[in-house]
């Protein structure tokens, strides 16, 4: 991002980005615990006010060099508090947009399911596939193809075991969830839903947020 603040604190609509996802979290009634990962280090969050959310939000300071490891490493200090068969939610920090509407669809296509799955949406866009000179190898078709999103949806116990036995070989939970013989459904989404990972991302999330507030 090239910016100063690490990415999930930087100020968006009034509020450090972070919080956004946060509140969509810790407002929706079928959602009884909010963790944040944070890392050890981290000494911006007790800068910002987070009384709103009361008792419902607890911080770890567990964060790993990696996603995984900081899913992981919440993961196993949460199990004091949540079961083996627990659903958990795992979301970027970095994607302001999720709004409860998209959460609802989620909770209520893998309420039932025995695996889990995760938001994603189809990709729209022809694929290349390029060489180390950023020339054209070739066109992948897109047909099948969708574009993972978070939240990310499985039972505790389930994708703690399955991050322990992947390792830092995944980039997302569904990877490691696959890793072990499992298909995780994808419930499709769309593009409010945006992760902010380029400078010009946060007007983009800056006008979902303004359109859903309206």
């Amino acid at each position: 991002m090239g910016e100063r603040l690490p990415k999930q604190y930087l100020p968006l609509a009034g509020q450090p980005m972070i919080k956004h996802a946060v509140r969509t979290l810790c407002t929706h009634e079928s959602i009884s615990r909010v963790f944040v990962v944070l890392s050890p280090e981290d000494t911006l969050w007790d800068t910002y006010d987070w009384s709103e959310f009361g008792s419902k939000l607890m911080v770890l300071r567990c964060g790993g060099e990696t996603r995984a490891q900081s899913v992981m490493q919440g993961l196993r200090q949460m199990s004091v508090d949540v079961g083996s068969q627990d659903w958990i939610l795992v979301h970027d920090a970095a994607r302001p947009g999720l709004d409860h509407n998209l959460l609802d669809k989620l909770l209520d296509v893998l309420a039932k399911d025995a695996v889990g799955g995760l938001l994603a949406v189809p990709v729209a866009d022809t694929l290349k596939r390029a060489d180390e000179e950023q020339r054209i190898l070739g066109t992948e078709p897109r047909e099948g193809l969708w574009q993972a999103q978070t939240p990310q949806m499985f039972r505790h116990g389930q994708l703690l075991a399955a991050l322990e036995q992947a390792g830092d070989l995944v980039t997302d939970e569904a990877s490691a969830i696959e890793k072990m013989g499992l298909r995780p459904k994808l419930v499709e989404s769309d593009s409010r839903n945006i992760k902010v990972t380029y400078p010009r991302d946060l007007e983009l999330a800056r006008l979902v947020l303004e359109n859903r507030n309206a």
